[in-house]
């Protein structure tokens, strides 16, 4: 038997570039990972500093108490932000420092080692980087297991990636069960903006990986096929949130596809939910259903107004921005919040998206300000300008961004910084 601490950092924004919601989240990718150690007899402890708001002392007092074997630390808050991650780390940084001496190994999960092992490894000081998603592989290593594919670490004077990044089947992952606690804690319904919570959310994954390809996602190393749960077990786990008091969750999908069953059974359960779509997958009868099941809010990616500015994000959308437009009105006639995402990009002339995005306002659809776009690494878009990622990835896309866009959005820090100012110095 192992003892594994998880610990999600307590997260903090300041002078980042990143555009992600900052409210705290359920750390998908741990609470995931603790239920298959438990499984195999291992003893955990699940810490989520962002939602309980620890500081590093009061990490540093539950680890001694514990006493892990393992440390278990995540580059990005839950999965829902695995593909827009704030670049820094910061906040992990910090974490390993305080937490290096509390266990023999330090292990790193998330998306910045899985696209820039050798990087992470050195920036973090980690025993293990976990390349790619890390249900399976944390099992492994607590069950022992050193040498296999997807992991990165010291061995003698060099540093050893072990394959690429790993996937997991996913499609039987069981129904979750998170403690009351944390759930009691989730005050936060993530992009709704209909009513005020009157209750706890929560956020569920029903599939992931998407199957499509667009230039800006940086999924190719994480969550890239699609995969979905079967509907009975997605019921199940929201049946065990909502007897926890969830009045609100939110599926953290790349992409929620239209699934008749899933939709069927949540028509039954007296719940609001939120989603990341494609509106041009929806059909009318289909949006119909979506807001009988409860969906309040639909994230929709839009992201150009011209054929050319989507053919140059591979879109690969079959819909003109007419028609578009249409179904963005019509699943506004059934939920009550339609975003329609959209991206700076050189093909959109601006007086033309500001009429569009009037024109979709006057129709109850909110369109946001172009968003300027990030190189992630890992994304098609950064490979186009640079290749592979290799160690100076993130302060190249860094530099690359702060050089190019002199606004940013709404949700995002007045005064991005560059990387070297955001994080802890290390030897090269």
């Amino acid at each position: 038997m192992t003892r594994i601490a998880l610990i999600n950092p307590n997260w903090n924004f300041d002078g980042s570039i990143y555009f992600g919601c900052r409210s705290p989240h359920l750390p998908l990718e741990l609470g995931i990972s603790e239920h298959y150690l438990k499984a195999a007899g291992h003893k955990t402890l699940l810490l989520d500093a962002h939602m309980f708001d620890l500081s590093l002392a009061e990490i540093e007092v539950e680890l001694r108490a514990f006493q892990p074997d393992l440390i278990v630390l995540t580059t990005a808050p839950t999965y829902l932000f695995w593909r827009c991650a704030p670049p820094e780390l910061r906040v992990p940084q910090e974490l390993a420092i305080a937490v290096r001496d509390l266990a023999p190994t330090l292990i790193a999960v998330g998306p910045h080692g899985s696209t820039t092992p050798r990087t992470t490894l050195r920036k973090l000081g980690a025993d293990i980087v976990v390349m790619g998603e890390c249900e399976q592989s944390l099992l492994r290593l607590a069950n022992g297991e050193r040498d296999f594919a997807g992991l990165c670490f010291a061995d003698g004077s060099s540093v050893r990636v072990n394959g690429g990044p790993q996937a997991v089947s996913f499609t039987d992952q069981p129904p979750l069960q998170w403690p009351y606690e944390m759930i009691r804690r989730h005050d936060h319904h993530h992009h709704r903006f209909e009513a005020e919570p009157k209750g706890p959310g929560a956020e569920v994954e029903a599939s992931r990986g998407c199957p499509y390809h667009c230039t800006f996602c940086a999924k190719d190393n994480f969550r890239n096929a699609y995969r979905r749960r079967p509907a009975a077990i997605i019921l199940e786990e929201i049946d065990d949130l909502r007897a926890q008091g969830i009045e609100y969750l939110y599926f953290i999908d790349e992409i929620f596809l239209p699934n008749p069953e899933l939709l069927q059974g949540l028509t039954t359960r007296g719940l609001k939910f939120g989603v990341q779509t494609r509106i041009d997958l929806w059909k009318p009868e289909m949006l119909k259903l979506l807001g009988r099941a409860g969906c309040v809010s639909i994230e929709a990616g839009i992201e150009s107004l011209t054929v050319e500015g989507r053919a140059a994000l591979a879109k690969n959308c079959k819909m003109s921005t007419d028609q578009l437009a249409d179904r963005l009105v019509e699943a506004r006639r059934h939920v009550p919040f339609v975003q329609a995402n959209l991206i700076e990009v050189p093909e959109d002339d601006d007086p033309v998206v500001q009429r569009w995005r009037r024109r979709m306002q006057d129709a109850g659809v909110w369109a946001n300000d172009p968003v300027p776009l990030y190189p992630y690494p890992g994304s098609p878009d950064y490979r186009k300008l640079w290749g592979e990622p290799d160690d100076f990835a993130w302060e190249r896309a860094h530099q690359h961004y702060l050089a190019l866009f002199d606004q940013f959005s709404d949700v995002q820090d007045s005064r991005p910084v560059p990387l070297r100012e955001l994080e802890l110095e290390v030897a090269p």
